[in-house]
């Protein structure tokens, strides 16, 4: 691994680097910025940890912060993730014995990031999962006979009473922050590993009158689903690859770690000059709509889905939203280390004809730090890969584009 204090792009880039050098090429240049195309990690969702199999729309694989993390810092150092969404990065850092940040304006994200730093014992999850009464008779206030047997929506409202309680009497801990988090990723599904009839796809929620369609379609009603066993299989299933030197990790940075909920250009919490590494990727233009594939998750954990939607950026212009970029570029420059690097992750929207990479770059500029470099990762689709509508049909790649920023000594 290269020091910290002397990466360079060329490091970052090393395989496309020493593939050039051989051959006496230069990088392509974007307005002055050397960029690095080809297939930086590997595509193999599999390779990652099973803690990271949280289902939710708009989020990037954890090799993307996990190269980075890898390059661009060391243990104990502050990863930072301005706009966290299921918390790929603050896992994958906590994962490699990092500290973390996380903030999202949407209070899911901290529901799905912060009890997998904690991962209490499977046995602490069963425990408490044959302690909550779930058979109690419930009445819904609102239509969800589309989506779940009756037995199994009265065994969700149970659980949906139970941790509301534990949250709003201050007795909520990990093992109760634990089943939440399952439970809001297990809520409708294409598999009967999910509590709901088939849907798709299952990181976000149709609306009931397309679970109304999906079922006529498919001639299948909702069929019950055993809401113990099947939040203790997905513990299990996300917790198979934590060991005890992971668990501690991952422990050692929950003890640590700072989660904000607000707009990314506010977050007065965080100290200047405090973050060695910052791994994001910002809402792009209007391409997902986040209260309207998290309506259940809010219904579920008691949270206004609209109100969370007007928090939400979702510029409908490249100029719209390169105003509120600057604003959070300029903020994250305020709490990075001198010498700290920022990995702008922003894709390629509108079927690859606007590609936020080359609005980024003087943003950055203008927020006092260097471009280094733009690397795109190059893939083949796979049969979700158009899911945000972001790729090339053309070349059929799925193309990361990541502009790399340091702040000056």
């Amino acid at each position: 691994m290269v020091a910290v204090a002397s990466v360079t792009a060329h490091d970052l880039a090393d395989t496309a680097q020493a593939k050039r050098a051989r051959t006496g090429q230069s990088p392509r240049r974007i307005n002055g910025v050397p960029v690095y195309e080809q297939e930086f990690w590997t595509s193999k969702q599999r390779q990652a940890n099973p803690l990271h199999e949280v289902s939710y729309r708009g989020c990037f694989k954890p090799q993307l912060p996990g190269y980075f993390i890898d390059r661009l810092s060391k243990p104990g150092d502050i990863i930072y993730d301005p706009f966290s969404g299921r918390g790929t990065t603050a896992v994958e850092a906590a994962l490699m014995g990092r500290n973390v940040i996380a903030n999202d304006v949407n209070p899911l994200s901290a529901m799905l990031t912060q009890p997998r730093l904690e991962v209490p014992l499977i046995a602490s999850i069963d425990v408490r999962l044959r302690a909550i009464k779930l058979s109690d008779k419930r009445k819904n206030d609102i239509d969800l006979s589309m989506f779940y047997h009756p037995d199994t929506e009265r065994e969700l409202l149970n659980l949906r009473a139970y941790l509301a309680g534990r949250r709003d009497s201050g007795t909520e801990d990990d093992a109760d922050r634990w089943i939440r988090m399952v439970a809001t990723n297990r809520l409708t599904g294409h598999s009967p590993g999910f509590f709901s009839a088939y849907t798709l796809p299952p990181n976000q929620a149709v609306s009931a009158e397309s679970q109304v369609r999906i079922n006529e379609k498919t001639g299948r009603n909702p069929e019950y689903r055993d809401v113990r066993a099947l939040i203790l299989r997905k513990s299990m299933q996300l917790q198979s690859d934590i060991n005890a030197a992971a668990r501690w990790r991952l422990q050692h940075a929950a003890a640590k770690a700072l989660f904000l909920q607000g707009p990314a250009a506010q977050t007065a919490d965080i100290a200047g000059d405090s973050v060695q590494l910052t791994v994001t990727s910002p809402p792009f233009l209007n391409v997902v709509q986040y209260a309207k594939d998290n309506w259940l998750r809010c219904w579920f954990n008691n949270l206004d889905a609209e109100e969370i939607s007007a928090g939400i950026t979702m510029a409908t212009s490249v100029n719209e939203w390169s105003d509120v970029m600057q604003e959070v570029l300029c903020e994250i420059h305020r709490i990075t280390r001198p010498k700290g690097w920022v990995a702008f992750e922003v894709g390629e929207v509108q079927r690859g004809s606007v590609n936020l990479d080359e609005a980024v770059v003087p943003l950055g500029i203008a927020a006092g730090f260097r471009c280094e470099a733009i690397l795109i990762n190059t893939q083949k689709f796979t049969k979700t890969s158009n899911i945000w509508g972001v790729g090339n049909n053309e070349r059929g790649t799925n193309s990361n584009r990541i502009v790399m920023l340091q702040k000056p000594a």
